[in-house]
C-alpha cells in the first residue's frame, strides 16, 4: 500500500509538471509535449496533477476532451486510491 501511495504521488507531480512545461513551451513556440504523453501520464495515476496543472497554468482548457477527460480520470484515480489504500 505504501508503494502505491508513492506511485500515485509521483505520477501526480509528473502530471502537474508536464502541464506547466507544455504551457511554457507553447508560449515560446517550441517543440511541445505530445497529447498522447499527457494522456498516458493521466491514465497511469497522474490525472489529479494533470487536472490541477491544467487549471493552474490555464493550459488545454479549450479542448473538450481534456476538460472532460482529466477530471473524469482524476475522480477514478481518487476512487481507486481510496479503495486500494483503504483511506476510509
Amino acid at each position: 500500500m505504501y508503494t502505491i501511495s508513492i506511485v500515485f504521488f509521483i505520477m501526480t507531480v509528473i502530471g502537474f509538471v508536464l502541464m506547466g512545461m507544455d504551457k511554457r513551451k507553447a508560449k515560446k513556440h517550441q517543440y511541445r509535449i505530445s497529447e498522447m504523453t499527457l494522456w498516458l501520464v493521466a491514465f497511469f495515476g497522474g490525472a489529479v496533477g494533470a487536472y490541477l496543472g491544467m487549471q493552474c497554468f490555464r493550459h488545454k482548457t479549450k479542448h473538450l476532451t481534456f476538460r472532460i477527460g482529466f477530471p473524469a480520470l482524476a475522480i477514478i484515480d481518487i476512487i481507486l486510491f481510496i479503495k486500494i489504500v483503504g483511506v476510509f
